[in-house]
This record gives structure tokens, C-alpha cells and sequence, in this order.
């Protein structure tokens, strides 16, 4: 099946950087497992959110929160109490991104067989 990909011939190359820079991030393990529990769980402390993307270091877990907001995908409220309380929460932009990315587990879901079954050929054509 061929797929037909048209691009603008004068593609704006801010266009070009912001999808290669977007995709690289959000390739990123911990960007993609923040933005799977922020949809999911909606406006998350950082300790919850810490607690729900299993595996992540506080630091590992600041950065990744500190660039997505920086980008526009998330929002950080800082409540003033004693001790001071901050929640996160996507944006209508971080919830665009995650829907677009439903749609690649979506093409995972239905084609995991197929992909495993090249694999297994692929490996058995090359002695692994």
C-alpha cells in the first residue's frame, strides 16, 4: 500500500526543526510516560505524579517537567500554603500531543504481529 505524503515546497523550516525537536522529545521515555499519567489522572502533585511514572528520579522527573512546560504542554500552579503545594496539568496542547500519539498506539496494537513476525524472519535470515 503506498502512502502519499505531500509537503508544502516551501516548507517553513521553524516547521522542520519544531517537529524533528518535538519528536525527539517526546520519543523520550519519561516525556511520554508524564503525558500517558497526566491524561489519564488529570492535575497531579509532583510526589503523585512522581509515584504514577513508576522508575523516575525526582531530578529526571524535574527536567522532564521543566521542559514540557517550557514548551507549552504543561502548567505549573504553585498554591499559596504552608508547605507550598504544586500541581501539574497538561495543556490544550500537551492534550493535542497526546491524542496524536494515541494514534500510535493505536497502529502498535494492531500491527504488534505483524511486527514480530518480521522480526522473527528477519532474525532467522540473519542467524540471530
Amino acid at each position: 500500500m503506498a502512502v502519499s505524503h505531500e509537503y508544502p515546497e516551501n516548507l517553513d523550516p521553524r516547521v522542520e526543526a519544531l517537529v524533528t525537536e518535538v519528536i525527539g522529545r517526546v520519543a523520550d521515555k519519561w516525556t511520554m510516560i508524564v503525558l500517558e499519567v497526566l491524561t489519564e489522572h488529570g492535575e497531579l502533585r509532583f510526589s503523585r505524579l512522581a509515584q504514577l511514572a513508576e522508575g523516575i528520579s525526582q531530578k529526571m522527573l524535574t527536567q522532564t517537567l521543566r521542559q514540557m512546560e517550557r514548551d507549552g504542554l504543561v502548567i505549573r500552579t504553585i498554591h499559596p500554603v504552608i508547605p507550598p503545594k504544586v500541581e501539574y496539568r497538561l495543556t490544550d496542547l500537551g492534550f493535542t500531543l497526546s491524542e496524536a500519539f494515541c494514534g500510535v498506539w493505536a497502529w502498535a496494537a494492531h500491527n504488534v504481529d505483524r511486527i514480530a513476525e518480521a522480526r522473527r524472519s528477519f532474525d532467522s535470515r540473519n542467524g540471530n
